[in-house]
């Protein structure tokens, strides 16, 4: 395995998404092989208290990997080995062909999570397609009926996620409102990315830098009602079942077919905007099952999809600043098409 030349190429495979775009995972180069880890600084023990997006973000960043590589003609497989012990997920090892995969690194460069406006939602086609690849996973796609039902979910969800200091103190830490910040350019979620203009960011600093005064007075209610109305936004909601008795490992598994579910919304042109919230408290989860006849714990990702009706930002990542990809990473190495070349 040529160690170097995967090695050339991880700038692109940070591409994979995470929670808050906290970018967990840790590559450890060996002799012969590539172990994937994470770091618990990345994670987010308030929102995220089960594990289950960071095993996800561990997942589509496996799925990734295997993509770009096999894009570049490198010979990878995986071995999953997941240890919570040593912070350790499996590695990355030669294989014997190329990872055999519809998506190429134009797809992993492109794929953007938006917020913003969605001109229509997905049609049959599309769900079936995503549904498809869940379901060779053991696992399932369904179509969230977004009625007022669901509104009030999304709202029951905010109000109780905003009214949990450590959740509002995690999210704080991962806010990037200041441009100024030199980690803007970095991780985390910026106000671009999250459709606010300069006014609206400065207001959500100032409300959060005062959240332990104002929390009583009702800050939730007002945070969680600032946040609008997503459903609004247009699109349709889908939510990625995954195969009952799913443990960690199996949960880094399924990372890997949300990956692919990604990538086959992407590759339609549309994209994804994570409600997250709606599985991360477990009042509306329960709900949320209940809607769709299927056990809560076994709905693990929701978002709502649909066509953008402008390009949505582009997130920060740590190590794939435009100058640092083109100095790693010849561009005649990767299938990028003249259009989608970086710079």
């Amino acid at each position: 395995m040529d160690l170097a030349a995967f090695r050339a190429l991880e700038p692109l495979c940070w591409r994979a998404p995470s929670a808050h775009n906290t970018q967990p995972w840790r590559l450890r180069y060996e002799r012969w092989a590539v172990t994937v880890g994470w770091d618990p600084a990345d994670a987010l023990p308030a929102g995220d208290r089960a594990g289950r997006d960071l095993r996800l973000s561990l997942g589509a960043f496996v799925e990734t990997c295997l993509i770009v590589a096999a894009d570049a003609g490198l010979r990878l497989d995986w071995a999953a080995d997941h240890d919570e012990a040593d912070r350790r997920a499996g590695r990355l090892r030669p294989g014997r062909q190329p990872y055999r995969t519809p998506f190429r690194t134009a797809d992993v460069w492109d794929r953007r999570t938006h917020r913003g406006r969605f001109t229509a939602g997905p049609d049959a086609d599309v769900v079936a397609a995503v549904d498809a690849v869940a379901r060779r996973a053991g696992g399932a796609v369904r179509v969230v009926p977004a009625a007022g039902r669901l509104r009030a979910l999304l709202r029951t969800a905010d109000r109780q996620v905003y009214a949990d200091p450590a959740v509002v103190a995690e999210l704080r830490r991962w806010l990037r409102l200041d441009r100024s910040d030199p980690r803007y350019r970095a991780d985390g979620l910026t106000d671009s990315c999250l459709g606010l203009d300069r006014a609206a960011a400065t207001g959500l600093r100032a409300a959060l830098a005062a959240y332990r005064v104002l929390r009583p007075l009702g800050l939730p209610r007002l945070l969680a009602a600032a946040g609008g109305d997503p459903l609004g936004q247009g699109g349709g909601v889908l939510a990625l079942v995954a195969p009952p008795g799913l443990d960690a490992a199996g949960q880094v598994e399924f990372g890997r077919v949300l990956m692919r579910t990604w990538l086959t919304l992407h590759t339609a042109g549309l994209a994804a905007h994570p409600l997250s919230q709606l599985v991360d408290v477990a009042a509306t989860r329960d709900a949320l099952g209940t809607l769709l006849d299927v056990a809560p714990e076994r709905i693990v990702h929701v978002a709502r999809v649909g066509r953008p009706a402008a390009p949505a930002p582009r997130s920060a990542r740590r190590v794939n600043r435009e100058s640092d990809l083109l100095a790693a990473t010849p561009l005649e190495a990767v299938s990028l098409h003249p259009r989608e070349a970086i710079g």
